[in-house]
């Protein structure tokens, strides 16, 4: 997903994982409202605040953020 790219979209799952046994990295899996599925990294204050049901939007050049 490009980081120029705007889209909107409800979260369907929340996971965390240590890929590099040093980081953890917290994910959303992302229905956008044209269907597609996508997994997005997100900020800790962010991954927490969200629930599944919750939407989720990201403008262009900007991270994603609630609403």
């Amino acid at each position: 997903m490009a980081d120029g790219e705007a889209w909107t979209g409800v979260v369907v799952k929340k996971s965390r994982a240590m890929y590099d046994g040093a980081n953890l990295y917290r994910k959303l899996e992302v229905q956008l409202d044209s269907g597609e599925v996508r997994d997005v990294k997100v900020k800790r204050d962010l991954w927490k605040s969200l629930e599944v049901g919750d939407r989720l939007s990201k403008e262009a050049d900007a991270d994603p953020q609630r609403g």
